[in-house]
């Protein structure tokens, strides 16, 4: 038997939310996993139709859930914040203009790139995970993926995914990550940096190659 009801509350990044039924009666929970077409983001006012079950912690929730109108609050389509995606992409173009005009390795624009699409991929797992209740990729490992220079990749993720956008504890330790790692980044460029680093590499290169 199908109902009707008002999605009420939405956490995008959670992926769950509560149905207020039009006949009465307590809030309905929802995941994700329970609308049919879930390449379609829930918005908050939605009306939808659905039926009932429960899961595994023993709460009635809605399942087979479809919109069967548009918002009644309409809001502006989710876009990317232009700011930061220019912070991101010139950050990387930064690191490729320093190799080629200053000593710095071309090595280390390459590791760049490759820590960013790892760290971009690893976000958008995690968003996977968080829609179907899935084991969750920890805190710290996003942390530090960003610390060590992922933190590019990261920022478009969050932007792409809607992912770690509203915790604010999170974000701020994230902004201290791409603070510490400009700086490490900027100390390379000094004769210091720039000897130790070459160093590092010579070392490393006489293990590998």
């Amino acid at each position: 038997m199908y109902a009707k009801g008002k999605l009420t509350s939405w956490n995008d990044d959670k992926g769950f939310g509560f149905i207020t039924p039009f006949n009465g009666g307590k809030q309905i929970f929802i995941h994700a996993t329970g609308f049919y077409y879930r390449n379609k983001r829930p918005e908050v006012n939605q009306i939808v139709t659905y039926s009932t079950s429960v899961d595994k912690k023993g709460r009635v929730c809605a399942i087979e859930a479809a919109f069967n109108e548009a918002p009644e609050a309409k809001r502006s389509p989710v876009k990317m914040n232009a700011a930061l995606f220019i912070l991101a992409v010139f950050f990387i173009f930064f690191v490729g203009f320093m190799g080629v005009i200053s000593d710095l390795p071309i090595y280390v624009f390459c590791y760049y790139i490759v820590l960013s699409g790892v760290t971009f991929i690893v976000y958008g797992a995690d968003k996977v995970s968080a829609q179907n209740d899935q084991h969750r990729t920890p805190e710290k490992r996003l942390h530090f993926l960003s610390l060590i220079g992922g933190w590019p990749g990261a920022l478009l993720a969050q932007q792409k995914f809607r992912h770690k956008t509203i915790k604010v504890p999170f974000l701020l330790t994230y902004w201290v990550t791409v603070i510490v790692n400009c700086a490490g980044f900027v100390w390379l460029l000094t004769p210091r940096g720039s000897a130790m680093l070459k160093m590092i590499i010579s070392t490393l290169s006489g293990y590998f190659l």
